[in-house]
């Protein structure tokens, strides 16, 4: 307390507690942060002694899927700004001829490059709130289900996916925020546009409530060999049984072939990391963020693959909707052919090991 109570519980002499400065940060600044000194000042326990570390998590975890979710909105802001930019400002012909040709020039959405970068970002916030919904559904079945076995399974799934959502979220967000500043061009770059805040601000949820760094030690340092792999089998079995139950002939079958391959990207990972980290933690920590980036991005393309099937059974039967899950298949497309193709890059690199990580030493640096 900033004033120590009276035994009527008035506020007494000062404690000591003092504002020594406000933080001049990069972005955040609705939320200020400080400097506070604790001059010969009294505190007391909250709670049981040697318990704070396990209350701590209990609010860190369920902090750690919020600031995902932060990072959610943050790049699905970023898009929804650049989007109507990209529909607004004139710039140039399209490559193949002019695609608008009452105006003096063509909106800057018609060039391959915009194109790109808008995709991105759609693909990242489309993936991102899929994943999000299933482990909110999650965190809802480990709460409320009346099925012991469900709870538990749950549960598996929530500590599996916790570093995940945190990591991979946010840092998606802060590409797809970056993305935005890019389709603006230096009108990005200007105050004036607002996109340059969604850059700064998105910036910190990559780093409080445990960095990204963090995030990936924890999944695999703790989190892959827990309870002898049971919380990986809440992930792999379901991503198995659907890839096995859709790989047939059928307008899909690209999609589900290049999970496969992405999933068994996972699956070699998982055991080259598991086998290595017990003869040495640092190829544990060496693989760990691209390991990480590996596993949201088959979460990532499980999700897409599963709404790709329900949109597909909804054109087929007519939907009104029509639009929208045209939308939603063109861009998991997008996400297969563009962006998973990344689980490759992330393989090769857990598979070279610590060597050229830890090989420059210290004082080179």
């Amino acid at each position: 307390p900033k004033y120590l109570p009276r035994e009527d519980g008035t506020p007494g002499q000062s404690n000591g507690v003092a504002c020594a400065a406000i933080e001049h940060k990069m972005g955040l600044k609705a939320s200020a942060t400080c400097q506070m000194n604790f001059d010969d000042s009294i505190g007391w326990i909250v709670g049981e002694p040697g318990k704070g570390m396990a209350a701590m998590f209990t609010m860190m975890n369920t902090e750690r899927v919020s600031v995902g979710i932060q990072g959610l909105g943050v790049g699905e802001a970023a898009y929804q700004a650049a989007a109507w930019y990209a529909k607004d400002r004139i710039q140039g012909r399209a490559l193949s001829g002019p695609k608008y040709p009452d105006q003096a020039a063509d909106p800057i959405i018609v060039h391959p490059d915009v194109r790109r970068m808008l995709m991105t970002m759609r693909a990242y916030n489309e993936g991102c709130r899929a994943l999000s919904a299933w482990v909110s559904r999650a965190l809802d079945a480990e709460k409320h289900s009346p099925e012991p076995e469900v709870r538990q399974r749950a549960s598996d799934f929530i500590a599996l996916m916790t570093p995940v959502v945190k990591a991979l979220f946010t840092d998606l967000a802060f590409d797809s925020a970056n993305l935005a500043v890019q389709c603006y061009g230096g009108h990005g770059y200007i105050r004036e546009s607002g996109v340059e805040q969604y850059a700064r601000d998105a910036r910190i949820t990559m780093i409080y409530e445990g960095t990204n760094g963090v995030q990936a030690l924890d999944l695999v340092g703790r989190k892959l060999g827990a309870h002898m792999g049971r919380y990986l089998r809440s992930f792999f079995h379901p991503v198995s049984a659907f890839i096995e139950e859709n790989n047939v002939d059928g307008p899909m079958k690209p999609m589900i072939e290049a999970l496969g391959k992405a999933f068994g990207a996972l699956q070699l990972s998982t055991a080259t990391v598991a086998q290595r980290a017990l003869k040495d933690p640092e190829e544990a920590g060496a693989a760990s963020a691209d390991y990480l980036r590996l596993m949201g991005l088959v979460a990532m393309g499980y999700c897409f693959a599963k709404a790709t099937k329900i949109a597909g059974l909804q054109l087929f039967f007519g939907s009104e909707d029509k639009r929208f899950y045209d939308a939603k298949i063109k861009t998991a497309t997008f996400f297969f052919e563009r962006i998973l193709p990344q689980a490759t890059a992330s393989f090769l690199a857990i598979k070279a090991g610590k060597k050229s990580l830890m090989a420059l030493e210290d004082d080179v640096f």
